[in-house]
């Protein structure tokens, strides 16, 4: 019978031999070949399982990574530079110690003191202080009132010299983002009137603090400071001449922010609605046909090159179908349907729809569609292979489904009017994987300013699969 010890553990009697016969083992015993093993190492030195490895090398430290060359500038106050070119938007780019340094209001050539006023880990922004040295193209403000705002940032540069300068940075900004070689021999130039065309403005209003009377402008750039005009050169002069009439219908409750546009025969329209003032439908000729919109909605801002613009977008080619995405007023959807026996426009602004239908009825063309939903929601449904896609997208470009879209559904030509060279450089990345780029036009819709159009025509390059398939 098995007992428990004193301590309460099991009892201390004989065991029972395992089943070949032999003694059982004890729970601690070593067994016999253990046993041999430290037997017969005894007088070897102590058993390798005891040795410990030698350690690794430590790594040698990292070294510390490069300051960016921002960093220059660091307790950096005002330099000495030459500008080298304008980039897209207009500035002027210098470099000092190798650093880029923006200088708006700069031109070709300059040598220039600046204040740095903005240090980036890359690059930084200076401001001028003096000119040492006046490039070739740099001549006196016309309009020096003008000059602290944002809508005259290239007034500085001769009239005909500002396109020249723009166009090689849009193409600049293309080669280095889209890796599109666009040489002046592959591009199309097109320039109208320097002073006196916008058909538009976005105007600000404040409280003039020592007459408490309604002052309005233009802001100063970079800041919500009003540069109060009376006069505004860059607009037609039937605009122009309406300012005073603006200001003083204005009362010390007026919106901060007022829109004006002008049509033919010289009708304005101002909104929001304001007493006193003219708002609502305007009507302008473009070619043989007739747009009507209002100060609301987007219209396209140099008169005298609206025909060229909708001459060059909408071309020669025809076919069934055309679709114009981002089509606003109907600009270049009226246009389209005069060559293609059915369009459909989209356009997410539900006044430029109702406007865009309006304009088809008013011109008899009954081939038009409109749709008035956004661009991304309704992409998915283009049928595949049509004839012609048109996009006009603001500065932001493309969204991302809509490129995508188009590589799938794969329209046999399209043409791409941008306002924004860097957004397009992106989606020409992608969209040049499928198309083929017939022309590039750059086409100066706001002089005096850095901004700068640019027109892609492309078409579907038949021998090309793209991983959308």
């Amino acid at each position: 019978m098995r007992t428990r010890d004193s301590q309460g553990g099991r009892g201390s009697g004989p065991r029972r031999p395992a089943k070949d016969g032999r003694p059982r083992q004890g729970r601690f015993s070593p067994s016999p070949a253990k046993r041999g093993r430290e037997g017969e190492g005894a007088s070897a030195g102590p058993p390798a399982w005891r040795k410990m490895p030698e350690p690794a090398p430590a790594p040698p430290p990292r070294p510390a990574p490069a300051p960016p060359p921002g960093a220059r500038l660091a307790g950096v106050q005002e330099l000495e530079v030459r500008i080298e070119k304008l980039v897209e938007g207009g500035e002027g780019l210098a470099r000092w110690e190798g650093v880029p340094i923006f200088v708006p209001r700069s031109a070709p050539g300059d040598l220039l003191k600046v204040r740095v006023v903005e240090r980036r880990p890359d690059f930084g922004r200076a401001e001028i202080v003096e000119v040492l040295e006046p490039g070739p193209a740099r001549r006196p403000d016309p309009y020096p009132e003008l000059s602290p705002t944002g809508i005259c940032d290239l007034q500085h540069i001769r009239d005909e010299v500002q396109p020249l300068l723009k166009a090689a940075a849009v193409r600049e900004t293309l080669e280095r983002l889209g890796g599109i070689q666009v040489g002046p021999e592959n591009t199309h130039l097109i320039a109208g009137a320097p002073w006196g065309y916008r058909l538009r403005t976005q105007l600000h209003t404040d409280v003039d603090p020592m007459t408490n009377g309604v002052r309005i402008g233009y802001y100063a750039r970079g800041t919500k400071d009003l540069v109060p005009v009376t006069r505004c050169p860059l607009l037609v002069p039937e605009l122009e001449a309406f300012l005073p009439e603006l200001r003083d219908q204005l009362t010390a409750g007026s919106p901060t922010r007022i829109d004006v546009a002008i049509g033919d025969g010289g009708e304005v329209t101002v909104s929001p609605t304001l007493p006193g003032l003219p708002h609502g439908e305007i009507s302008l000729q473009v070619g043989d046909l007739n747009y009507a919109y209002d100060a609301r909605t987007f219209f396209q801002g140099h008169r005298g090159l609206l025909t060229r613009l909708v001459e060059a977008v909408v071309g020669e080619w025809e076919g069934e179908t055309a679709f114009d995405l981002y089509g606003g007023v109907g600009l270049f959807a009226l246009a389209l349907a005069r060559r293609y026996r059915k369009v459909v426009t989209v356009e997410g602004d539900t006044q430029s729809a109702r406007y865009a239908r309006m304009n088809a009825r008013r011109n008899k063309l009954a081939n038009v569609e409109v749709v008035a939903r956004a661009v991304e929601t309704w992409i998915p449904e283009l049928p595949e292979g049509v004839d012609r896609v048109v996009v006009d997208p603001p500065r932001g470009g493309l969204s991302p489904k809509v490129p995508r879209t188009l590589l799938e559904r794969r329209p046999k030509r399209l043409t791409y009017l941008s306002c924004h060279p860097a957004t397009l450089a992106r989606d020409l990345r992608l969209l040049k994987t499928a198309y083929r780029i017939e022309s590039i036009a750059l086409i100066d819709l706001f002089p005096q300013t850095g901004h700068m159009e640019a027109l892609v025509q492309m078409a579907l390059d038949t021998d090309t699969r793209t991983s959308t398939d």
